[in-house]
């Protein structure tokens, strides 16, 4: 089995080592992110929903800061979003805040009904900037 050379954010580790899963995972050339949600440092979920969302993409955006990258080498995303008929216009109006300029990454979006009692979810993959494999 190949090595998995795994990202850690500063000061969440311990979250993800008690969840049992790793937040990133860098593989030829690429970086696999976990779903990120929008829990404070003991992992309970902001009530908010709009900040949640920045929350979530604050807790995406240190991820990808401990490997290297920025939202700009975000080749694909999903989000995760419960209720979307009355939680998406919510969740979109917050997304441009961290979207970053053209060409967009690809999305897809998906409706759920429960994701551990928060609201929004957001998985992503990058490119590793520099990576000539």
């Amino acid at each position: 089995m190949p090595h998995r050379d795994v990202v850690f954010p500063a000061g969440r580790q311990a979250l993800y080592e008690r969840n049992r899963y790793s937040p990133a995972v860098r593989a030829n050339g690429f970086l696999f992110v976990s779903g990120q949600v929008g829990s404070r440092e003991d992992g309970s979920p902001e009530p908010d929903l709009k900040a949640q969302v920045r929350l979530a993409f604050s807790n995406l955006n240190a991820v990808l800061h401990a490997a290297g990258c920025t939202f700009d080498d975000v080749v694909d995303v999903t989000m995760f979003v419960v209720n979307p008929e009355a939680n998406f216009e919510t969740v979109w109006g917050v997304v441009p805040e961290f979207w970053g300029e053209a060409p967009y990454p690809t999305l897809t979006g998906i409706g759920v009904t429960w994701l551990y009692g928060f609201q929004f979810e957001i998985k992503v993959i990058a490119k590793l900037p520099g990576y000539k494999g």
